[in-house]
């Protein structure tokens, strides 16, 4: 089930795509990497729901229990290489994720990636769920704070030779990735099926809201 608001879709040229929650289900790696780090840095996170932290920025979810610049980077690095071993396998592709990309990408749309993950990491992620051969840029953060919040993860993509000078339309499901297009001067599409709600989403006026990757697709092609 897909709901419009206002007029029918516009044409885009440039559908870019936020990666954890919209693409892929990957909240059994990133609790349990979560959970594991801050079990090393003697953080009680007893009734913290750990679930608000599925995709802000590590650094930002970091500093709401740390203070200190230091031990921030300390537990980033912690998460990073347990991710890397283990919890980057721990999630799949959304049902429809790849015959949604596929459909897109045979319409003549140009694919990319706008996440918080760091390309370094989100690539061979992308690459083991089967979805990286659909897109034409997998833009991510940079692993410094350089480029670190999603407003200058779309910055960036917005400024590669495949998306510059386009419509552009960005796709997620939680309200950094809504905040990032507005900041950025784009439109966004909701996912319904993330891990943001209705109610966080709402008040940065998608295009659209979307309950699956079919009827998200479904709607960028106007069926």
């Amino acid at each position: 089930m897909c709901e419009r608001e206002g007029k029918a879709l516009q044409h885009y040229d440039v559908i870019l795509f936020d990666v954890d929650g919209t693409l892929i289900d990957s909240a059994p790696g990133i609790l349990n990497t979560l959970e594991e780090v801050f079990h090393k840095m003697n953080v009680d996170i007893t009734g913290v729901d750990l679930r608000r932290y599925l995709g802000p920025p590590l650094r930002k979810s970091f500093g709401e229990h740390f203070s200190d610049p230091e031990k921030i980077e300390k537990a980033t690095e912690l998460y990073r290489a347990s991710y890397a071993a283990k919890g980057s396998h721990e999630g799949n592709a959304y049902p429809g994720a790849a015959e949604m990309l596929r459909r897109l990408k045979e319409a003549g749309y140009v694919l990319c990636t706008a996440t918080s993950k760091p390309t370094k990491v989100v690539t061979p992620i992308l690459e083991e769920q089967g979805l990286a051969p659909y897109f034409d840029f997998i833009g991510g953060a940079s692993m410094d704070e350089s480029r670190d919040t999603k407003t200058e993860v779309v910055r960036y993509v917005l400024e590669q030779p495949c998306a510059k000078g386009k419509r552009v339309l960005m796709v997620g499901d939680r309200n950094d990735d809504m905040r990032g297009a507005a900041d950025c001067h784009l439109v966004a599409a909701a996912a319904l099926y993330g891990y943001g709600s209705r109610e966080e989403l709402e008040p940065f006026h998608p295009v659209f809201y979307a309950e699956s990757c079919a009827a998200l697709a479904d709607a960028l092609l106007n069926v």
